[in-house]
């Protein structure tokens, strides 16, 4: 069964028509061409496919995009603002916090709503902040680091 959804997806509203049973993050990636969000286990284990919804950050694979309709998106291309990336995404590349790249958008997202709940976390606090992003690549160290520097600007 089709369904009309109307979200508004990095500060552009968007209407579509859709299978009712399409997930969010096939509709962002298919339909929307925002290829930033991945998709990596397609059980919300990994976090590959952290967006924000409403303000909070979610697992798109975990949810219908039906379920999304009249929400306010933000992915990681919705990220920078007026080119110049977000304090987290230059962390990011300062502090070498990636090596394939494949968990990182996910990883930037959850570390945004990390430090929006708690501004001034712990290294442990981080560490278990991120236990639902999961990075094959780095050990994490330089991911904490940047997250410890973008708070320690406030």
């Amino acid at each position: 069964m089709d369904r009309t959804v109307t979200m508004t997806v990095n500060g552009r509203q968007v209407t579509a028509t859709i299978d009712a049973r399409t997930l969010l993050v096939q509709f962002i990636r298919e339909n929307l061409q925002l290829t930033g969000t991945h998709v990596g286990c397609d059980t919300a284990q990994c976090g590959a496919c952290t967006i924000h919804m409403n303000g909070r950050a979610v697992k798109a694979c975990s949810m219908l995009a039906v379920q999304a309709d009249g929400a306010t998106i933000t992915t990681i291309e919705g990220l920078a603002a007026n080119g110049e990336l977000h304090p987290m995404q230059k962390a990011f590349h300062e502090c070498h916090a990636l090596q394939c790249g494949f968990c990182t958008p996910g990883m930037v997202m959850s570390a945004i709503q990390l430090l929006q709940d708690n501004p001034k976390p712990t290294e442990a606090q981080i560490r278990e902040g991120l236990d639902g992003n999961i990075c094959r690549c780095t050990g994490y160290h330089n991911i904490v680091r940047a997250i410890e520097q973008v708070a320690a600007q406030g």
